[in-house]
């Protein structure tokens, strides 16, 4: 054959492979904003079936959208048994997302293995929530809706028929070489004949990702008690060292809603029998009624591995794996059977008698800790399918299992993954980093999962405050004293400052559980990255042009990782510090923003240096800011209990806010029993601001008490 008529046939062939393979999958649109593909023969288990949950109603509500990618540009094919993905990329693309990450927030040119596991130091993929969904700057979102472990090439790889091949340059003479040369495609390979792949349209990038949450049924609203202040107590703990323990916070102040047993409440855990240590807690039903008449909520820690001691072992045998985890069966949840006997023994032992949460441990991995690869389960499913759902199985049961009894629940889970959002648990680990402790919980915002950056021990007094300080401004404000036994007052230099953080959380839950129920019908997530945020993401879509960074330090900030700072609800951005800082940067959006604590001015769409001393976390409020605050207090608002409010207002601008209300611990909001109360505060003809707010709906839940207006900036 000439040589010429050699390329020509490559080419066509090249062309018409590519095209066949961008046929085979089937697109449809099934939500505004929304498209499912259907590529090669997708399992019949995914991450969406094991999370069982339905898509919000608020998604069919949304604003069209377009398909925000060239449909012929995405690429599927079946390889040895195995899905290929090719989503393409545009240059100066930056990417977000691939699970609950502790180093990293952008994930463009990353290699990883998506895998439930333990977060391992390392941002590989392996972590407590290895969602397969990613975010781009440029306002759309891919989600791949498998139950595999999904190898990942976030624009590493570069094929020879790319359509924008990188440069090629000479290493011996070109100062510009690199060893990771452009790619312009996001690559997946996935274990399975087909999959099913979601495309999100914004237009902004939290567009895409309320709409993720929304598919997911959205996010979570905790009962209003969740949002306050929690203490574990150390693991052998007898109940009347619980209650020495809460009475301890009342005598001296601090506020305090619900505490965490440890392992110790059970007669033998590790494995685990799920029963009370009549020991260490003789009459549990009486201990629970106790503890609550004081205002404080009950929450057990377990795991779900059965102990041969436990009455269940015998009933829940022919539903669990083929190996064990410390002797313990692992009940294979993904089977209706194996849930009704677990967690009907949970309901009349722990749940009837008003314990009100879980904190769910070592469902995440960790290789040596649960079943190997080789484990098959009477389902049918393969053992790293289990693995990567089980986060989601014991959140979805146990939540239902509450949800029947019409009391909300709030608790803690070492893994999750796609489809969880709605479910009220926050993910926590063995690591204790506080710098990757924000960096998570800035990529929770992004992998539509909860995350706390608990605090359980620090050697001085300094790093106990900047951890307290941080917690307080997190889905979960928790002290994990199950090993050290260290209180809020242990070390008094800093008592009075760790008082009055702990204060402030509970001040600002009217702004905090309006900014969940946002979470719940929007999709918002409440904490979140600063890329999210208008006025802050650089445009990525330019080129970086040449600038003076002395005169523009700004241009290099946004265009940088940034995952020491994030925003905290519609109005707040928090910049923590570390122990040993005294000073730091702080990158505000585009507009004005205000100190949160006096009211004045900082900055407008700058890079300031701040030095704000030990006693205070720095947090700012964007310009027409409403943050509404009710009177500090040791315990969450009871049903129906009416909570005087100071609104407060920071900037220049008029400014609205919405304020969420129902009765704060039941699933009656869910037959509409709520309300949105919006709060206004408008310029007057003389200068002056003045507030509003509207009035109460008729038969719909009215806890505002007395309204003040405390208006920040003079």
């Amino acid at each position: 054959m000439h040589p010429v008529l050699r390329i020509l046939f490559i080419l066509i062939f090249a062309f018409f492979s590519q095209a066949i393979s961008a046929q085979n999958i089937e697109w449809k649109k099934i939500y505004p904003g929304v498209w499912k593909g259907i590529a090669g023969k997708p399992e019949a288990y995914d991450l969406l079936k094991a999370a069982d949950v339905r898509a919000s109603s608020i998604l069919q509500k949304m604003d069209k959208a377009d398909f925000p990618l060239n449909k012929n540009d995405i690429h599927f094919q079946l390889n040895s048994g195995k899905s290929y993905l090719r989503i393409p990329l545009e240059k100066n693309e930056q990417l977000f997302g691939f699970g609950l990450n502790f180093q990293t927030v952008h994930q463009r040119g990353k290699i990883m293995q998506l895998h439930a596991d333990h977060y391992g130091k390392s941002d590989n993929g392996r972590t407590h929530a290895p969602v397969p969904f990613y975010i781009s700057s440029l306002g759309y979102g891919v989600f791949v809706n498998s139950a595999r472990y999904i190898d990942v090439y976030a624009g590493s790889g570069v094929r020879k028929d790319s359509k924008n091949p990188p440069k090629i340059m000479d290493r011996n003479t070109d100062k510009d070489w690199s060893a990771h040369p452009y790619s312009d495609a996001v690559e997946m390979l996935i274990p399975a004949e087909g999959v099913e792949i979601y495309v999100f349209a914004g237009p902004k990038p939290v567009n895409v990702i309320e709409r993720f949450n929304l598919l997911s049924g959205g996010g979570c609203l905790p009962p209003r008690w969740g949002l306050g202040f929690t203490q574990r107590v150390h693991r052998l703990y007898t109940d009347e060292q619980v209650k020495k323990e809460a009475k301890a916070f009342e005598e001296k102040g601090f506020p305090l809603d619900f505490i965490g047993l440890e392992p110790g409440w059970q007669s033998k855990s590790y494995p685990c029998t799920f029963e009370w240590d009549k020991g260490r807690f003789p009459d549990p039903a009486r201990f629970v009624k106790e503890m609550d008449a004081m205002g404080v909520k009950i929450n057990l820690w377990t795991n779900p591995y059965v102990s041969p001691d436990a009455s269940i072992y015998t009933a829940i045998l022919p539903y669990t794996g083929s190996h064990t985890v410390w002797n313990g069966i692992v009940p294979d949840l993904s089977m209706p059977q194996a849930g009704k006997i677990l967690f009907s023994q949970w309901e009349k032992e722990h749940v009837k008698i008003g314990v009100s949460g879980y904190k769910i441990d070592e469902v995440d991995g960790y290789d040596s800790y649960v079943w190997p690869d080789v484990a098959t389960f009477p389902s049918g499913h393969a053992s790293e399918q289990i693995r990567q759902t089980y986060g989601l199985l014991v959140q979805k049961q146990s939540f239902e299992m509450f949800r029947k009894n019409n009391s909300r629940t709030y608790g803690l889970v070492r893994a999750s993954n796609a489809g969880g959002s709605s479910f009220p648990y926050v993910i926590y680990n063995d690591n204790y980093s506080h710098e990757d402790f924000i960096t998570a919980l800035i990529n929770s915002g992004y992998a539509g999962v909860l995350w706390t950056p608990e605090v359980r021990a620090s050697k001085t007094a300094e790093e106990w405050l900047r951890r307290f300080q941080t917690v307080c401004f997190s889905p979960m404000a928790m002290i994990n004293a199950w090993s050290s036994g260290m209180q809020p007052w242990t070390f008094p230099e800093v008592a009075p400052q760790i008082k009055a953080v702990a204060e402030l959380r509970m001040q600002m839950m009217p702004y905090w559980y309006s900014e969940f129920a946002k979470y719940h019908y929007k999709g918002t997530p409440p904490f979140r990255g600063m890329s999210l945020e208008e006025g802050f993401a650089s445009d990525f879509k330019k080129e970086k042009t040449a600038t003076n960074l002395e005169e523009n330090p700004y241009e290099e900030a946004i265009t940088k990782e940034v995952k020491d700072q994030y925003m905290a609800g519609e109005f707040l951005l928090v910049a923590p510090l570390f122990t040993g800082q005294t000073t730091r940067k702080v990158i505000l959006p585009k507009g004005k923003w205000f100190d949160f604590y006096t009211g004045k001015f900082v900055g407008d769409g700058q890079v300031i240096t701040i030095t704000p001393g030990l006693d205070r976390i720095p947090v700012y409020v964007k310009d027409g800011g409403i943050i509404p605050m009710m009177p500090t207090r040791l315990h969450a608002p009871k049903p129906g209990e009416k909570v005087d409010l100071e609104i407060r207002h920071y900037g220049e601008k008029n400014g609205s806010y919405a304020l969420y209300d129902d009765d704060g611990v039941t699933f009656d909001y869910e037959k509409g029993i709520f309300s949105w109360r919006e709060i206004k505060v408008e310029k007057q003809k003389n200068g002056t601001f003045k507030g509003s707010i509207s009035k109460e709906e008729a038969g719909k839940p009215n806890t505002v008490g007395k309204v003040t207006w405390r208006y920040m900036t003079n």
